[in-house]
């Protein structure tokens, strides 16, 4: 048939819903990254730790069995105790991971659709800039899960059905603290993600300022905590401020002379805000200059 003989026909075929369409994007989105060697290379590395502590959980869990273990002494018994400094650490060795995806996953997500100007083509769907920011947030939800909150609820899982009844009752609060900390950290790590992406169209680039934003903010933390003799500068550490507020969702003690989780919170909370509003500032589809 000839082109201008095919004229043109509305769509009368069944409409998805609000929440099919938002997921449009991750759904294409998750199967291109899990394409990638490197990002299947870095999950099965980030599966020893947990499977480390799993095999300490079972070995706490089943300390009779060990050889002479009437002469086992208090401080023995103590290292092998799962509470919240366990599952501290075990999240701080978990976001290492964390940084690594989001510097190897992020820089694709949103780079490729400001280079090639298909903002319009998204936002003149039933979509907003907050719907367009969602769905990529959702994208880094997923794959960062994978080495946070799941392998993090296996571990709490598997402790809550070795050790007894009383334990869970006295200690649910710690599988609440995992999730809420993991789920604050991942807000973080994706904003700093897509923000990265947003402003610098070289992938590498755009990894190596992800992995700036933690390590290099942590030295200059440090370098002003020494130079000036204050403690406040560690406020601009965003693993420590993160480290801290984990700390008070597990019960763990903080560390001495330094910022308190409420201080840290309203910090992260900042910088939450100002990538979020810098992020905004780049998702414009059409500029118009006076």
């Amino acid at each position: 048939m000839a082109v201008f003989r095919r004229g043109y026909q509305r769509y009368d075929g069944p409409l998805t819903g609000p929440g099919t369409r938002f997921m449009a994007i991750p759904r294409f989105a998750w199967s291109k990254i899990l394409s990638q060697r490197f990002v299947v290379i870095l999950l099965v590395l980030s599966l020893f730790w947990p499977l480390l502590c799993a095999g300490f959980i079972y070995v706490s869990n089943h300390a009779d069995l060990l050889p002479n273990i009437g002469g086992m002494d208090a401080s023995m018994a103590k290292l092998l105790e799962i509470n919240g400094k366990f599952f501290a650490v075990f999240m701080n060795v978990q976001s290492t991971f964390a940084i690594l995806l989001a510097a190897i996953a992020g820089p694709g997500l949103v780079a490729p659709d400001l280079a090639n100007n298909a903002l319009p083509l998204y936002f003149a769907r039933p979509m907003s800039r907050w719907t367009y920011i969602g769905a990529r947030m959702m994208v880094l939800f997923g794959i960062l899960s994978l080495v946070t909150l799941v392998p993090g609820l296996f571990v709490f899982g598997m402790q809550a059905s070795l050790a007894s009844t009383s334990w869970l009752q006295a200690n649910w609060w710690l599988g609440q603290g995992l999730v809420l900390g993991f789920v604050l950290y991942i807000a973080m790590v994706s904003l700093v993600a897509l923000t990265c992406s947003a402003y610098v169209k070289w992938r590498v680039v755009a990894g190596a300022l992800v992995l700036a934003f933690f390590f290099v903010l942590a030295g200059a933390a440090q370098m002003i905590n020494q130079i000036l003799r204050v403690e406040w500068g560690s406020l601009l550490n965003p693993g420590f401020a993160i480290y801290t507020v984990w700390c008070a969702l597990l019960g763990v003690e903080p560390v001495e002379d330094a910022p308190g989780a409420w201080d840290c919170f309203a910090v992260i909370l900042v910088m939450l805000g100002g990538l979020l509003a810098v992020l905004l500032r780049k998702l414009r589809p059409v500029e118009v200059v006076s």
